[in-house]
């Protein structure tokens, strides 16, 4: 089997912005407080609808057979388009199980949209078994299937008012958490030209989601305890031998159990 755990950063689409508030005199930072300020007087949050959004990382924790690997899509130039035709290259050429915090009701839908812009094709991905008659049972589209598990979703029962936060879970079962980034800082780190931090914060993110994910597995059996304890053996030699600063200093602040 393979696993593709993915994790998207965003900023807002100050073109879009530019276009739908006449702000074409104004700077992107400027143009992009203008779009949080609309959002906040219409639902009071800032928060941006979620075709005002635009990608800036996909970052993947790849596992099948004896391959882990982590790494964010594209080089730090890369379009949003290429970022994005990436994402579904990579479920085209592997047709993987996806896992996510909260990417049904986050990650997937902005990449939707955004790949509704480009004009990206993604058969895989949209196929409901008119293709694969096996995508009829188990497709990525599907609340109830499990090509795609949310973990957010699964652990919430799909209860809005049970739901919480992937660092609340890390800090919860003593995984590293957010080490000193968190996405409500992503459009300033952007604007101030640290689009590497960005890549490297969106990392972080996706190895607590997989290790989230190997406590899942455990729970519900698809693990033995050694096989669990083996797959987080796997991921703390993979954080040593890349020995990037932010895999280390993930490392370093992983203080889980090996329960």
């Amino acid at each position: 089997m393979t696993i593709f755990v993915f994790d998207i950063e965003t900023i807002p689409d100050v073109e879009l912005g530019r276009r739908l508030y006449g702000l074409h005199d104004l700077s992107d930072k400027q143009v992009g407080y203008v779009m949080q300020a609309k959002r906040r007087e219409e639902s009071g949050t800032e928060f941006l609808s979620y075709e005002q959004h635009r990608v800036v990382a996909i970052s993947i924790v790849f596992r099948s057979r004896d391959t882990l690997r982590v790494w964010s899509l594209g080089d730090p130039s890369a379009s949003e388009a290429e970022i994005i035709q990436r994402f579904f290259d990579g479920i085209e050429r592997y047709t993987p199980d996806l896992v996510s915090w909260n990417g049904a009701g986050f990650d997937l839908p902005v990449l939707h949209y955004r790949a509704l812009l480009h004009g990206i094709a993604a058969p895989r991905y949209w196929d409901t078994g008119d293709e694969d008659p096996a995508f009829r049972f188990n497709n990525y589209l599907n609340r109830f299937h499990t090509r795609h598990l949310d973990l957010m979703d699964a652990l919430s029962l799909y209860q809005s008012r049970a739901r919480v936060g992937l660092q609340a879970i890390a800090t919860l079962l003593g995984f590293p958490g957010k080490l000193g980034m968190s996405g409500d800082k992503v459009w300033e780190a952007y604007l101030d030209g640290h689009i590497e931090l960005i890549r490297n914060y969106c990392e972080t993110d996706v190895l607590n989601t997989y290790l989230v994910f190997l406590r899942f597995e455990l729970i519900r059996g698809r693990l033995t305890r050694d096989e669990y304890l083996a797959e987080l053996g796997r991921v703390r030699e993979f954080l040593r031998t890349q020995a990037k600063p932010h895999f280390l200093e993930f490392l370093e602040a992983w203080q889980e159990p090996d329960c």
